[in-house]
Parts: C-alpha cells; structure tokens; sequence
C-alpha cells in the first residue's frame, strides 16, 4: 500500500518513512502543500499525512484541493493543540487529526483504522503472539501458560513494539525517542530496568532470556 507523508520537517519526515517502510508500506514524500496536491493526484496514494503549517502552501489548503478530485484518507499533523485548529481540519475534509509530538504508534494505529475503515487494509489479528506469550491489545497484558500476566503501561508500550519488528535490533536511544521521547532521554537505565521487568515477567528464565534479547553494545530486539 502507497503512503504520501507531506511535511516540511525533514528529520521528522524521514523518521515517518522509515517506520512505515519497515511495516511494508510503500511511502512517497513531499516538502510543501504543493507537493501534496501533485503527488496525489499523479500517484493516486491510499492514505495522505499532511502537516497543517508548511511553506508554499498550507495543508488546510492542500486538504481542501485534495478533496475536489479524490476521497483519499487524510491524517492531518499540527504543532497546534487548540479544538479550533482541529475543527479547521476537519472541515476542510481531513479524516483525523494528530498533534505534535506524537509516538509513532499511535501514528500507525490511526493509519491502520483509516485503511481498513476505507477498505484497503485487511483486520490485523487482535493478539500479538510468541512461541510462549500473547499480547492482547484489548486489556493490555500479556498472556504466558494460560495465565495473565499484567504489565504497566510502557511496559505493554515496549514489548509490543519490539513485537511488531522481530529480529530487528534497537539501540537505546532509538527506544527512549520511541516510548519516552522527553521523559527520560539520555538515561539507558529507565530503559534497561523496563527490559528487566519484562523478561522476568515473561521469560520462562530470566537469566538467560530466549526471546527479548540484548544486542552488546547495539541495544534489544525480540526473537520471535
């Protein structure tokens, strides 16, 4: 499937890109609200992110062009947090609306709502499974032998996203800019007791874990 990211912050768009390439997404990029209306009407995408405030033209404005020649689902993203700003998106055609900073998951979350309310996106199964533990996002816990196992909030936040990119390795950094992002930067620690915590929770030994695993002197991964 075919995303258009639209921003004029190159690090963040960059970012965007390579998560959602990593779920398999094709993604094309622009810089202004001009390219989000070219882009759009020459590659037909599924799904459209566009930032509200952009040079050459804004994305209300782009919204709202868009919206003359196609029904494409679009995620509007805005520093902004007032209800007027997002009823601005709303009624110039925007689907949903997200502001800045946000946590990549609930980006893809929203994503993955939009496509399959549009059709374009099968279910994904509810339950995030391992060969000796579950996930379900319903209750958030974990399920291992039959039995739930209950985990805090980041805790759920940090397996689950290990989860959903097995045997792909993450430095530290990359996890607290993930899950924490201001909280706590710079501090591994916060970090290192959460991957602690979850191994003892989940691991059938937690000395010698099979499943969340360290990378020396890269970061974690989870071995699916």
């Amino acid at each position: 499937m075919k995303i258009l990211v639209v921003d004029d912050e190159a690090l963040l768009v960059k970012g965007i890109r390579y998560n959602l390439q990593s779920d398999g997404f094709q993604v094309l990029t622009g810089g202004n609200g001009l390219d989000a209306v070219r882009l759009t009407r020459k590659e037909a995408p599924d799904l459209v992110i566009l930032d509200v405030m952009m040079p050459e033209m804004d994305g209300l404005t782009a919204c709202r062009k868009i919206r003359e020649f196609s029904t494409v689902p679009i995620i509007m993203l805005t520093a902004k947090g007032e209800s007027s700003d997002k009823l601005a998106g709303f009624d110039c055609g925007a689907d949903d609306y997200l502001t800045k900073p946000f946590q990549i998951l609930e980006l893809k979350a929203r994503i993955r709502a939009l496509l399959r309310r549009a059709g374009g996106m099968q279910p994904e199964e509810d339950t995030l499974r391992s060969a000796s533990f579950s996930l379900d996002p319903g209750s958030r816990n974990a399920i291992k032998n039959g039995t739930t196992v209950e985990l805090t909030a980041k805790e759920y936040e940090l397996i689950a996203f290990l989860m959903q990119h097995p045997n792909q390795v993450f430095s530290r950094e990359m996890l607290l800019d993930e899950l924490w992002r201001d909280e706590a930067r710079g501090d591994s620690r916060t970090l290192d007791v959460h991957i602690r915590r979850l191994r003892e929770k989940l691991e059938d030994n937690p000395a010698e874990p099979k499943q969340i695993l360290t990378k020396w002197s890269v970061g974690y991964y989870f071995r699916k």
